[in-house]
C-alpha cells in the first residue's frame, strides 16, 4: 500500500492528470465553438448572401424562356433546408389574352441541390408553391396562355424542369375558353383549395407547345370541382400531365348528396380543347342535382344510380359544351315527377286505379330505368321502364337540351292491380285496354321539362 501510495504521489507531481484535464478542457472549447461558428452560418450567412440581388437576371431569364412578363418578388437564402424563397410570383398574359395574369403565387420555396451548387450549378430538387392561382385560356387559334410558341426553336434546357417533387397547397385552377371575337368565354372548369404532389415535373415541356414527353403525375385533391355545370366536393385522383393532355385515374368525389367515379382526360392539342369521361354515381340527389340545371329544377325527385361515358368538345362559343355526346343508363328509386301536369285524362286513368299502392300520388315511382344516348343537344331513351305505385309504364323518347326542354315521350301504362268488371268496363270505354285482366292505356308526355303534360292515347287530345 506504501509502494502504491509513493507510485500516485509520484505521479501527481510529475503532472499526467493536469495535462489530461487540460487537453479535455481545449477539445470541449473547440467542439463548442465549432457548434456556435456552425450555429451563425446557418443564421447569419444567408444573410450576408444577397441572393435578391440576381432578381433582376433571374427575371430577364424567365421571360426570354415564357415569352411571357414575369413579376418576382423578394428572394431569401436558407441553409436549412438548403433553399431560396421568394415572396411573390407572377407571370401575366401575352397581349394575344385578356389583360391578367396565368399563375399568380403568394410564396414559392425552391429546394437547391448542395452538391451542384459547389460546381457552381443551380439545380432545383423541390418546388413547394403556397396559394397558387392558375388561370388557363385557350384561344379560337389554338395556342393556350401558358404556351411559348418561340420554344420550338430554343436550343437551352429550362433550368427548372424536370424538378423531382412539387408540392401545390391551397391552390386554384380556373380553364376558359376565348370566344372567336377573342372576348372572353365562360367558365369550362374551375378547382378550388387545391393539394397536390407531383413528381418528375417538366416545365420545359409544359411550356413547349411540341413537345411530346411526359411532363409529371402525382396525386391531386381538391376540395370543389366545377366541370359545365356539375359541382364536386371533396375531389381525389390520380393525376399524369402528358403531351397536351391531362389524366385523372382512380377519381372519387362527393356529389348531390351521393357520389362518384371514373376516369377523366381533358386534351389540350388542336384548335378545339377535348375531353372525355367515364364514371359510375350512386345515392344522387335528383332535386339536387336538377337544380344545377336551370328549367329543370324541382322536375324530379329520387335518388340516381348508374353509369355514364362522355366525350365531346370544348367550343369557343358561348356554350362551349354544346357538342356533348354520350351513352349510360341509370336508375332513380322512390322519386316524384312533381310538375307533371295532372289533367283530366290522367286523372280519369288513375280513378280505375283505385285499390292498394293506387292511392299514392299518381306522380311518384318507386323505380325508374332508362338507357342515354346524348347527341346534338338531344337525350335519346330507347327503352324506359317505370315501376310506379300501382302503375308500371313502357316507354321511349327524348328531351330537348338546347334550351327549349322540349319533351317527346310516348309509351303503355298499365294499371298493375285487377279492377272489377264495372271499372274495367267504363276503362275500356275511355280508351284503355284490357290484357289479362288488368287495364292499359297509351300515353303520351309533350310539353316542356318545366311543363310537362301528360295526355292519354299516342297524341294530344
Amino acid at each position: 500500500m506504501i509502494a502504491v501510495s509513493s507510485e500516485h504521489d509520484q505521479r501527481i507531481r510529475d503532472g499526467a492528470p493536469t495535462l489530461d484535464l487540460a487537453m479535455a478542457i481545449r477539445r470541449s472549447t473547440v467542439l463548442i465553438f465549432a457548434a456556435v461558428l456552425l450555429a451563425a452560418l446557418f443564421f447569419v450567412l444567408p444573410a450576408l448572401i444577397d441572393v435578391d440581388r440576381y432578381r433582376g437576371q433571374i427575371i430577364s431569364y424567365l421571360q426570354q424562356k415564357t415569352g411571357k412578363q414575369v413579376e418576382l418578388g423578394p428572394l431569401a437564402l436558407t441553409f436549412f433546408p438548403l433553399s431560396i424563397r421568394v415572396d411573390g410570383f407572377g407571370v401575366k398574359n401575352s397581349p394575344l389574352f385578356p389583360h391578367g395574369y396565368i399563375v399568380q403565387v403568394a410564396r414559392i420555396d425552391a429546394g437547391l441541390d448542395a452538391a451542384a451548387l459547389l460546381h457552381r450549378q443551380v439545380v432545383i430538387k423541390s418546388l413547394v408553391l403556397d396559394n397558387p392561382v392558375i388561370h388557363l385560356i385557350s384561344d379560337p387559334d389554338g395556342p393556350w396562355n401558358f404556351e411559348n410558341p418561340q420554344a420550338k426553336s430554343s436550343q437551352n434546357v429550362f433550368p427548372l424542369g424536370p424538378i423531382a417533387n412539387l408540392q401545390i397547397k391551397r391552390g386554384e385552377v380556373i380553364a376558359s375558353n376565348l370566344l372567336p371575337s377573342d372576348a372572353q368565354g365562360p367558365i369550362l372548369f374551375e378547382a378550388h383549395d387545391i393539394s397536390s404532389e407531383l413528381t418528375q415535373v417538366d416545365l420545359e415541356a409544359i411550356l413547349n407547345p411540341s413537345s411530346s414527353s411526359v411532363d409529371g403525375q402525382g396525386t391531386l385533391h381538391a376540395g370543389r370541382l366545377r366541370f359545365g355545370s356539375v359541382h364536386t366536393t371533396n375531389v381525389n385522383a390520380k393525376l399524369r400531365l402528358e403531351a397536351r393532355q391531362v389524366l385523372f385515374s382512380s377519381v372519387t368525389a362527393e356529389m348531390y348528396g351521393g357520389g362518384v367515379k371514373g376516369e377523366f382526360v381533358f386534351k389540350l392539342s388542336g384548335k378545339i380543347p377535348s375531353f372525355a369521361a367515364k364514371a359510375q354515381v350512386h345515392g344522387i340527389e335528383m332535386a339536387h342535382l336538377l337544380a344545377a340545371f336551370g328549367n329543370a329544377r324541382g322536375t324530379m325527385t329520387g335518388k340516381m344510380a348508374g353509369d355514364l361515358t362522355l366525350i365531346g368538345e370544348m367550343e369557343h362559343s358561348a356554350h362551349p359544351l354544346a357538342g356533348l355526346r354520350g351513352v349510360g343508363h341509370v336508375t332513380v328509386r322512390n322519386g316524384e315527377v312533381p310538375s307533371l301536369e295532372l289533367n283530366a285524362n290522367l286523372m280519369k286513368l288513375m280513378h280505375f286505379n283505385d285499390l292498394g299502392p293506387a292511392k299514392n300520388d299518381p306522380a311518384s315511382f318507386n323505380l325508374m330505368s332508362t338507357d342515354l344516348q346524348l347527341a346534338n343537344l338531344r337525350i335519346v331513351s330507347t327503352k324506359i321502364d317505370v315501376d310506379g305505385y300501382g302503375v308500371d309504364i313502357d316507354g321511349s323518347g327524348s328531351v330537348s337540351v338546347s334550351g327549349s326542354d322540349k319533351l317527346d315521350y310516348r309509351g303503355i301504362a298499365k294499371i298493375t292491380t285487377k279492377q272489377g268488371f264495372f271499372t274495367n268496363t267504363f276503362g275500356r270505354l275511355s280508351g284503355g285496354k284490357l290484357v289479362d285482366g288488368k287495364l292499359t292505356f297509351p300515353f303520351r308526355i309533350s310539353g316542356t321539362i318545366e311543363n310537362p303534360v301528360f295526355s292519354k292515347g299516342g297524341a294530344d287530345n
